[in-house]
């Protein structure tokens, strides 16, 4: 069940600048937490208030997808450049690649962390790299948290990588962030498995065309379905209801105005 009044789009930090501006002199000097939000997870936003919060609370919040694109631009009029978690990705390897810094993976198998380390090696072989995997389990133990943090912490990277996707990602990222000794933080959920080449992301061709939801939805039907069948329509009701509800229309204009 949705929760009432709980859904305005207008209530979140979204990036709106282009990637190269994605990292800046004028960042915090504390660890910057970097999140992304798409259709789907907007909509579970609005049934998980501890989700919510999560990316309130990011220091920058990528709009990845062309749902929340096409969304801001329907209740505000202004144009946004969709970043997806894996050109994020892309994006702080190689800047990692240029500085020789360090990265940490924290998430999914061993075996998919290795295939992962194998093409960095390749690709950005400047890029000193860690990883820990966590333990499978719908809630980590105390016990657990504090291993995962002592090991990223051990290991003090430039950027630490979160994979365990979305909403157990960003809550967990956002509850240890001031624990964390990592200068950048940025949940990027199924781009371990398709940096790893474990699950294959759409081609350019599809992303390109705006359908890359499209494209993840034909070759992982089963895990996805209710993603995009499901909550699409249920992204579209609720923008709908935003862009028409007097009061929240007045909030965003005023915002738009200010920027």
């Amino acid at each position: 069940m949705l929760l009432q009044n709980q859904y305005s789009l207008s209530e979140y930090p979204i990036f709106d600048h282009n990637i190269d501006d994605l990292l800046t002199d004028n960042l915090p000097q504390k660890s910057v937490l970097i999140n992304t939000i798409n259709q789907y997870s907007f909509c579970m936003a609005a049934e998980d208030k501890d989700f919510k919060e999560s990316l309130q609370h990011s220091d920058i919040l990528l709009p990845d997808g062309v749902g929340v694109v096409a969304a801001t631009r329907f209740l505000t009029g202004e144009k946004l450049h969709k970043i997806a978690g894996a050109d994020a990705h892309g994006f702080l390897l190689k800047k990692l690649n240029k500085d020789g810094g360090k990265c940490f993976y924290l998430g999914a198998s061993e075996s998919t962390l290795k295939k992962i380390k194998e093409k960095l090696s390749k690709e950005y072989p400047n890029v000193k790299v860690g990883s820990y995997s966590p333990p499978f389990k719908k809630e980590f133990s105390d016990l657990d948290n504090a291993d995962m943090v002592k090991a990223v912490n051990a290991y003090k990277p430039d950027v630490l990588f979160i994979g365990m996707t979305a909403p157990k990602q960003e809550k967990w990222a956002y509850q240890h962030k001031a624990q964390l000794n990592a200068r950048v933080i940025c949940t990027i959920g199924a781009v371990f498995d398709f940096y790893a080449g474990t699950v294959e992301r759409p081609s350019k061709v599809w992303i390109n065309l705006g359908l890359e939801w499209l494209g993840r939805l034909v070759h992982e039907p089963k895990r996805l379905w209710k993603r995009y069948l499901y909550y699409g329509p249920v992204f579209v009701g609720l923008i709908l209801k935003e862009k028409f509800r007097p009061s929240a229309y007045k909030s965003i204009m005023h915002k738009a105005s200010l920027n």
